[in-house]
């Protein structure tokens, strides 16, 4: 069957729009082509720095022919009704439709039977793809040219120079596919890398475009280009013994900016490894889009390697010794910023006797007043805030309440530094590079760096309890003053970053196996916010948010969503006892004992739930008298009641959810009993109500230990 190959080759296309750019291409064309009728076997999606290329494969010759029956009116229907049916089937008159009965007894009706035969899938790729290109979805586009003053021009994402478009077998030579957009006409012919191309390519298809690239020195797909960059950078680093520092995010930028990945390496002063390893990361990272190398016992080399999209007549030696006076000048100003900042500042003394750097960067952020948000104050407010918090939440971490004040209290101080104002993506780190300095505890550096984390669902999560303090400090800070202030995530917004907020709580708590109740600590922490008119449901609000996220990190971890359900109440406020109850539920319906248990439960429930519905507002949570009992199973689930619900209560008292179930796993067979024996709807009303209050018995006792309303099965 014919494939189709698409090339829209432009000036330049920049690496961050590229992997979104491919899958649109990908996503646009093919759904345009299975609207029409025409599936295909498989589609893969290319981009490098200066085109996007599709292949769609097992395409079919042309569109499959369309037979579909039209009802029209009723015969007999008005004129005009009868005209609208015509034109709509494209019929000439009544005499070209046919007379159907309608099934249901409603009449006869006109019917129109409309065939049409499939176009050529040439003839449907050259009425689409115009449409494609002309609006395709670039987050920016530019106009060009002479005609870039007309609003109707073609937009790009930089100049398109060209379009490749072929159809056919792959045992033959294919067809151009015939259309043009904004006078670009599609063809055949597409070029090599920029400067080492030997001359135009004809295109005819994948195999052969993909090697005629190669051999003009373009490698078309940018996983295979990531490849040999990470293999070579590897090879080359241990050549000299050393061992490459690896950075998906770089690996994948810079695979976006070349054709031709050539992998050189680079050197800089040894002078300048005074500086902390991560600011040279950073600082070659973002200025030089370069790697770093490290010893194999950890420490920082002063070699680097760069990413080239040439081979260079001289081996690399004039780029590499380019790169490295351009790192040598970044990393100077770096080198300069890291002494700056470990110098006093005479405008903020904080200690004459002992200087402290920190605290002065401290007294800098707060003399400053710079702002968090406009609506919840300064940094330094901020930071009053989460110091206050972080020594209430000390005594529930196991940590020294002083070193959690003191951690919190320069958690932000290293915010108005030059480097982090450089580099803000090192900001905890100098904090704690800084406070180390100073002479700060050692739990004081390390929960300065560690109250930022866990920043994501696979991220680092703080161990040390002064860390742990801190960060559940900061991010319930954050929680709390943007629900004080109404900034709630909604939908797919969240700019704040409050649900990753919430998944960190529900980390370091669970992770770390803290009891926190969380309800008394986000209402307390609201009275300190002291906004006006504060929602007294703020803190439900929030909390259920919290139960959300949680519900989220437990079906990741494989526990079922009924379960989690039917484990959280409300105003369930201590994640690990959730979490623990989750695990015990879902251990125990595990067992025929929970199975049969659940079964009879539901049944119980449905009775009493029907009998409510048939008596509006009737309720049986009333007690069940015993002298009423005239069978021995009403008498045995009873007592099996009575007995359950005192173990099972004694039980979630002592947090021993196991025991609960297995207090409940003894009503099995008392209930198993009770359904095959007694009649619940029994002809006098008394004994009626005394059986679906006993049955209204039977679901207040599971209550206690979880909502089996809420259990599938």
């Amino acid at each position: 069957m014919p494939d189709l190959l698409l090339e829209l080759f432009s000036e330049e296309i920049p690496a961050r729009m590229q992997k979104q750019a491919a899958e649109d291409l990908k996503r646009l064309v093919t759904n345009a082509l299975v609207e029409r009728g025409l599936v295909y076997e498989g589609a893969a999606s290319f981009a490098t720095p200066r085109r996007l290329a599709l292949h769609i494969a097992g395409l079919p010759a042309r569109q499959p022919d369309v037979r579909e029956e039209k009802k029209g009116p009723r015969v007999g229907a008005p004129e005009a009704a009868v005209q609208g049916f015509l034109r709509a089937a494209g019929l000439d008159s009544l005499d070209q439709a046919k007379i159907e009965a309608d099934p249901k007894g409603k009449g006869e009706f006109y019917v129109a039977i409309v065939e049409r035969a499939g176009a050529a899938t040439l003839d449907v790729l050259a009425d689409v793809l115009p449409q494609i290109v002309r609006t395709f979805p670039w987050p920016k586009s530019m106009r060009w040219g002479a005609g870039s003053t007309k609003p109707d021009t073609l937009r790009w994402v930089r100049p398109l120079h060209s379009i490749v478009a072929t159809f056919g077998p792959e045992t033959e030579d294919p067809e151009i596919v015939r259309f043009d957009v904004d006078g670009i006409v599609a063809g055949d012919v597409t070029r090599g890398h920029r400067f080492m191309s030997p001359g135009p390519i004809k295109v005819r298809r994948l195999d052969d475009y993909m090697a005629s690239l190669e051999k003009a020195k373009v490698v078309l797909d940018s996983a295979r280009r990531k490849d040999i960059i990470l293999h070579d950078a590897k090879d080359l680093a241990f050549a000299q013994g050393l061992e490459l520092v690896e950075d998906e995010g770089l690996l994948e930028e810079v695979a976006g900016l070349v054709e031709w990945p050539v992998v050189l390496m680079g050197a800089f002063d040894e002078a300048f490894l005074e500086i902390p390893a991560e600011v040279v990361r950073a600082t070659i990272r973002a200025n030089q889009k370069c790697f770093v190398l490290r010893h194999p016992d950890g420490r920082l080399s002063n070699k680097f390697l760069l990413v080239s999209n040439i081979e260079a007549s001289d081996g690399g030696v004039a780029i590499a010794g380019g790169n490295a006076r351009v790192v040598r000048a970044r990393l100077s100003d770096a080198l300069y910023f890291w002494k700056t900042d470990q110098a006093p500042l005479p405008d903020y003394v904080t200690d004459e006797n002992r200087p402290r750097p920190l605290d002065q960067r401290l007294a800098k952020l707060q003399a400053l007043n710079i702002v968090f948000h406009e609506k919840l104050g300064t940094q330094g407010e901020r930071v009053a805030r989460i110091r206050a918090l972080a020594r209430a939440l000390a005594p529930l971490v196991g940590a020294d309440p002083e070193l959690a004040d003191r951690a919190a209290q320069l958690c932000k101080a290293d915010l108005p530094t030059e480097v982090v104002g450089e580099f803000p993506e090192t900001q905890g780190l100098m904090g704690r590079r800084y406070a180390a300095l100073q002479g700060e505890h050692a739990d004081v550096c390390a929960a300065i760096e560690e109250h930022y984390k866990p920043q994501g669902p696979s991220d680092f999560v703080p161990t040390g309890p002064v860390s742990i303090a801190v960060a559940l400090a900061d991010k319930l800070d954050t929680l709390v003053g943007f629900w004080a202030i109404d900034e709630k995530p909604t939908g797919s917004k969240d700019p704040y970053a409050l649900r990753r907020a919430a998944l960190g709580v529900i980390r370091l708590v669970l992770e770390n196996g803290v009891r926190a109740p969380l309800q008394t600590i986000i209402r307390r922490h609201l009275a300190v916010m002291a906004v006006p008119e504060l929602d007294p449901m703020l803190a439900n609000d929030l909390l259920a948010f919290i139960h959300d996220r949680l519900k989220v990190y437990l079906r990741d971890k494989g526990a079922r969503h009924d379960l989690i359900d039917a484990a959280l109440g409300e105003n369930s406020d201590d994640l690990l006892m959730i979490v623990r109850r989750v695990e015990a539920l879902g251990a125990f319906l595990s067992t025929d004992d929970g199975k049969n248990l659940l079964a009879g439960y539901k049944r119980a429930a449905n009775i009493v739930r029907a009998e409510e519905k048939k008596e509006k507002g009737a309720s049986f949570d009333g007690a069940y008298d015993p002298a009423l009992f005239e069978l021995d199973e009403e008498k045995t689930l009873a007592a099996a009641l009575f007995g359950a619900s005192t173990q099972s209560s004694a039980a979630i008292a002592a947090e021993d959810f196991a025991g609960a179930m297995s207090a409940l796993a003894q009503l099995r067979a008392p209930v198993d009993a009770f359904f095959e024996k007694v009649t619940v709807n029994d002809a006098d009303p008394a004994k009626r109500l005394n059986r679906l209050r006993l049955l209204n018995g039977l679901r207040s006792a599971t209550r206690s230990v979880a909502d089996f309303s809420k259990i599938a099965g």
